[in-house]
C-alpha cells in the first residue's frame, strides 16, 4: 500500500509475524540483532527508554528520550522550510465523510486505514467523522477560499501533528504505529515547473536529516505509478535499507499532487491576464518513523547507538571512587567537567546515583545510547585528565582536562562520520545488480538490496509480487533511483524481457 505519505505505514514487522510483548526495562540484552531482529528491536526500544507498550496495539507512548530526538530534528527542518517561507498551521483533526471522499483514487488509497467516530457518548452522529489520516481533504476546500488571484499564490503552509492509520497487521514501534507524529507540508503554486522545483528542494531537506542527522545512507528517486501517492502526479521519496532484514524503508516522501486536487477541490486563481487557471500543488511529509530506522540501522547487541547529532545527551560524565578516597572531590571535579562541556554548547550530564556501581552505570548509558562516556577517578583527577570512551567502537582515550571540549567536539565529530560511513559500508554490500529473474530470485532471498533493468510497465510490477508472494512479504519496486547507471542499448527487463526502460529498486519492504 502506497498511500503512506512520510513513511508511516506499510509493509510488515521485522522479520516474521509476531504478537506484541510488552517488555519490562532491565539491565542488558536478551535478544542479538543478528540472531533474532525482531524481538532485539523490541527489546532495544523499550530499554533504551525511547517508548514504552501501550495498551492498545499498535499504540506506543513516546518518552523523553525519543521526543528529544524528534524535537532536534524537528528543529534543523522547521528552520529550512521557514527560509523558504512555509507558514505554520493546524487544522482540525476531523474530517467528514463527503469532503474526504471527493478525491476517489485518493480515498481508495486510503480507505482501509481510515478510523471513524460514530458516536458522542451514547448518541449516534448523525454522520461518521474520519479522524484524519493524512490532510489533504481537511485543508484543500480552505486553500480554494483563500486562493483568488495569482497575488495569493504562492500559498504554503506546514503542520506538526499527529494522524491515524488503523488498518494493518504486525505492528512495529516507530516503524508501523497506528497513530504516528509528523509534519506536513501543502503548498500551492501558479505553475508546474515550480511545484517540481520545490518537491526536489524538500526531498534533499529530507535526505539531510537521514544522511547528516541519523547517519542513515539514503537512496533519492521516484516512485512507480503503483507506488506513488493515492490521488498525486508523481511522488518522489528518499530509501533507507536494513541489511538485517534485507528490507527496504520508506524514509520519507514528496509529492506533486498536479492539478488533480484543484479539479477536485475548485482551487483556481485568476492569472495575470485575467483568465482563471487551476493551481499546482505539492504535499511532504516525514514521520517518527525516522527515528526507529536510525535504530535499527546503528543499534547493536548492547542496545542503542545513537548519532551525537541527534543524541539528546552527547556527553555522560561518570565518578569513579574508590574505596578510602574523597569521593565529595571527585563529583566536584565531574560537576565543573559538565559546566564546561555545557558552556561550548555540548549536551552533557552528570550521573551521581550513589546506588549503582560504575559498572552498572557504563551498562546503562551504553544501552541509552549516549555517544561518549566521560569516566574520572582518582588517578584521572591527579594527572588533570580525563578518560573518554566510545560508544560507537569502544575506543578509549585519555585527555588533558585543558583540551577536553577541542577533543570532545573532535570526537562527537568522528562517532557521527563513522556511524554513517559504516553504515553506508553495509548497505552497499548487500546491493545486487540483477538482469534475469533467476538472478532477482537469488538476489531476494539473499536479503538483497536489487538493482534491475524494468520495463516501467505496472502489469509487470503486479506480476512479479504476485509471483513473489510468501510469508516474508512480497517483492516491490522501492524507488527509480535520480542517478541512473548506463542502461546499454538492446537491455531487457528481468521480469518481463521487455525492452527496458529505467534501472529500478526491488526488494521486500516495511
Amino acid at each position: 500500500m502506497s498511500s503512506g505519505k512520510g513513511g508511516g505505514g506499510g509493509g510488515k514487522g521485522g522479520g516474521g509475524k509476531k504478537k506484541e510483548v510488552k517488555k519490562e526495562t532491565k539491565l542488558g540484552m536478551a535478544y542479538k540483532k543478528d540472531d533474532n531482529f525482531g524481538e532485539w528491536y523490541s527489546e532495544v526500544v523499550v530499554n533504551s527508554e525511547m517508548i514504552e507498550y501501550y495498551d492498545i496495539s499498535g499504540c506506543y507512548i513516546l518518552r523523553p528520550w525519543a521526543m528529544e530526538i524528534w524535537e532536534l530534528l524537528k528543529e534543523f527542518f522547521d528552520a529550512e522550510i521557514k527560509k523558504l517561507k512555509l507558514k505554520p498551521y493546524y487544522f482540525p483533526l476531523f474530517v467528514t465523510e463527503n469532503v474526504l471522499q471527493k478525491e476517489k483514487d485518493h480515498i481508495e488509497g486510503f480507505a482501509p486505514e481510515v478510523a471513524w467516530v460514530t458516536k458522542s457518548g451514547k448518541s449516534d452522529l448523525e454522520a461518521p467523522i474520519a479522524i484524519r489520516p493524512t490532510s489533504e481533504t481537511v485543508m484543500y476546500p480552505y486553500f480554494s477560499k483563500w486562493i483568488r488571484s495569482h497575488r495569493d499564490l504562492p500559498l504554503r503552509c506546514n503542520q506538526w501533528c499527529n494522524v491515524v492509520r488503523w488498518e494493518f497487521s504486525n505492528p512495529t514501534p516507530f516503524i508501523r504505529s497506528r497513530e504516528f507524529l509528523w509534519q506536513e507540508g501543502h503548498t500551492a503554486f501558479a505553475t508546474k515547473e515550480e511545484a517540481d522545483e520545490e518537491v526536489l528542494q524538500i526531498l534533499e531537506l529530507y535526505r539531510r536529516i537521514y544522511e547528516e542527522f541519523l547517519a542513515v545512507p539514503v537512496s533519492k528517486g521516484r516512485k512507480s505509478e503503483m507506488e506513488k501517492f493515492a490521488g498525486g502526479l508523481y511522488t518522489t521519496s528518499v530509501e533507507a535499507f536494513i541489511p538485517n532484514t534485507g528490507r527496504g524503508v520508506q524514509g520519507a516522501t514528496s509529492h506533486c499532487l498536479g492539478q488533480n486536487f484543484a479539479k477536485m477541490f475548485d482551487i483556481t486563481f485568476e492569472n495575470d491576464k485575467g483568465s482563471r487557471s487551476m493551481v499546482w500543488q505539492n504535499s511532504w511529509a516525514y514521520t517518527t518513523r525516522s527515528i526507529g530506522v536510525m535504530v535499527m540501522t546503528h543499534g547493536d547487541d548492547k542496545g542503542l547507538v545513537l548519532p551525537p547529532r541527534v543524541a539528546p545527551l552527547q556527553v555522560i560524565v561518570i565518578p569513579v571512587p574508590y574505596k578510602d578516597v574523597d569521593t565529595t572531590a571527585i563529583v566536584n571535579e565531574c560537576k565543573k567537567t559538565v559546566e564546561t562541556l555545557e558552556k561550548a554548547g555540548i549536551r552533557a550530564d552528570l550521573d551521581t546515583r550513589a546506588n549503582y556501581s560504575p559498572g552498572w552505570k557504563y551498562s546503562h548509558w551504553e544501552m541509552k545510547g549516549v555517544p561518549l562516556r566521560i569516566e574520572i577517578g582518582p588517578k584521572d583527577m591527579a594527572n588533570n585528565q580525563a578518560r573518554v570512551v566510545r560508544r560507537d567502537n569502544g575506543a578509549k582515550a585519555d585527555i588533558p582536562t585543558a583540551d577536553l571540549v577541542e577533543k570532545v567536539n573532535g570526537l562527537l565529530d568522528e562517532v557521527q562520520k563513522n556511524l554513517f560511513e559504516t553504515a553506508k559500508q553495509k548497505r552497499d554490500a548487500c546491493l545486487k545488480v540483477v538482469n534475469t529473474w533467476d538472478e532477482f530470485i537469488v538476489a531476494l532471498n539473499d536479503k538483497k538490496l536489487i538493482l534491475a533493468p524494468w520495463c516501467d510497465e505496472e502489469e509487470v510490477e503486479k506480476d512479479v509480487k504476485a509471483r513473489t508472494k510468501g510469508d516474508l512479504g512480497a517483492a516491490k519496486t522501492l524507488c527509480t533511483p535520480f542517478e541512473q547507471p548506463d542502461l546499454p542499448e538492446g537491455t531487457t527487463c528481468f521480469a518481463s524481457g521487455k525492452p527496458a526502460k529505467k534501472w529500478s529498486f526491488w526488494g521486500r519492504s516495511y
